[in-house]
């Protein structure tokens, strides 16, 4: 009896967990911590509850009989449920890439599985067989990682543009996850049509869904670092612009000295610093994420966490509406302002 339910555990777990970490094996920039991943599988697997509630009162609403209701009902309230996080991290800047966005999306999609799997398997274990729990490891499971993935890379195609013009034009958008979404309802409602021919669902399911995920993250791979050489190349411009005195005369430069005109009480010579100390600081994380992609040993240390504080005690001595000012004008990326978010976590972390 323990062998049997431990072997059907084994099953409904496993399979989406070893998928998850492939997945993160293949980021090679290391985007995302394997803190993080697990804080997002647990915050799918709280969501797995709230989904449960939440179909267990629409579906007393609804006078349909229970297979049209998990067709067509079902995949609405479960998509819209795990896209929560993923849509928050996106408000929150946390996901920058295509890249980090997938896996997360995978994580939360991972998280919600394992736990519906654990309900059913404290609900159904001893009146089902190991196919039946195949069907739901390899299947069901691996298809709710995969539809909240496909979630996070849609959404973030949709904002793509916003994340690389300036930070400071940021505006949520909530219908750019519309499409995303519809397409995680569709796929999963899919699968819920094939409810009679569960071994079916779960080959496509296995064959699909990895698949699109591997070519995803293949393309994003060579998409992100394009945008990392030109972005780091353009800092370094701006750095030599700095250091060899022609950063006045130029266009950002000029319009820097133009805003800041009439603020007696702020000294040029700060404003020209914090600019220099922020672009380094993002080029630095730039240069650490390609070496990463690269296999280099390189990562941050003191002389980035004294930096850090120099910007920061800068920041303060400018004040919030100046600091904004200047970044607006500089034109500090949300793409910018996460690479430095991602540097200034791992010194945290260290």
């Amino acid at each position: 009896m323990i062998v049997d339910l431990v072997l059907k555990a084994l099953i409904a777990m496993a399979p989406v967990l070893l998928l998850l970490l492939v997945f993160d094996r293949l980021d090679v920039f290391n985007l995302i911590p394997m803190r993080d991943i697990a804080l997002l599988v647990l915050a799918g697997s709280g969501l797995a509850l709230v989904g449960y509630f939440a179909n267990w009162q629409v579906s007393e609403g609804f006078p349909i009989p229970w297979d049209p209701y998990t067709r067509y009902v079902a995949p609405v309230i479960e998509e819209s449920v795990k896209a929560i996080p993923i849509v928050l991290l996106f408000n929150r800047n946390r996901l920058g890439f295509k890249l980090d966005a997938a896996i997360a999306g995978f994580a939360v999609g991972a998280g919600f599985s394992m736990a519906e799997n654990a309900w059913y398997l404290f609900r159904l274990a001893t009146e089902t067989n190991v196919t039946d729990w195949l069907v739901r490891g390899f299947g069901t499971a691996v298809m709710h990682g995969a539809c909240t993935a496909l979630f996070a890379v849609i959404a973030h195609e949709m904002l793509e543009k916003q994340s690389e013009s300036s930070a400071a034009q940021y505006s949520f958008k909530p219908l750019a996850f519309a499409p995303g979404l519809l397409v995680a309802i569709v796929i999963h409602s899919g699968f819920n049509h094939f409810s009679s021919q569960p071994l079916l669902a779960m080959a496509l399911v296995l064959l699909l869904a990895p698949l699109t995920l591997f070519l995803t993250l293949a393309r994003s791979e060579r998409a992100t670092r394009q945008w990392l050489v030109a972005d780091a190349a353009a800092h370094r411009q701006i750095l030599a612009d700095i250091r060899g005195a022609r950063f006045a005369e130029s266009k950002i430069g000029g319009a820097l000295r133009h805003d800041l005109r009439g603020l007696k009480t702020i000294d040029p010579a700060d404003v020209l610093a914090f600019v220099e100390l922020k672009v380094e600081l993002v080029l630095r994380a730039e240069e650490l994420i390609l070496a990463s992609q690269e296999g280099a040993a390189a990562s941050a240390g003191e002389a980035e966490r004294e930096k850090f504080e120099r910007l920061d005690a800068l920041e303060k001595r400018l004040g919030r509406s100046v600091v904004a000012a200047v970044e607006s004008r500089v034109g500090f990326t949300r793409n910018d302002l996460y690479e430095l978010g991602r540097l200034r976590a791992s010194l945290r972390a260290r």
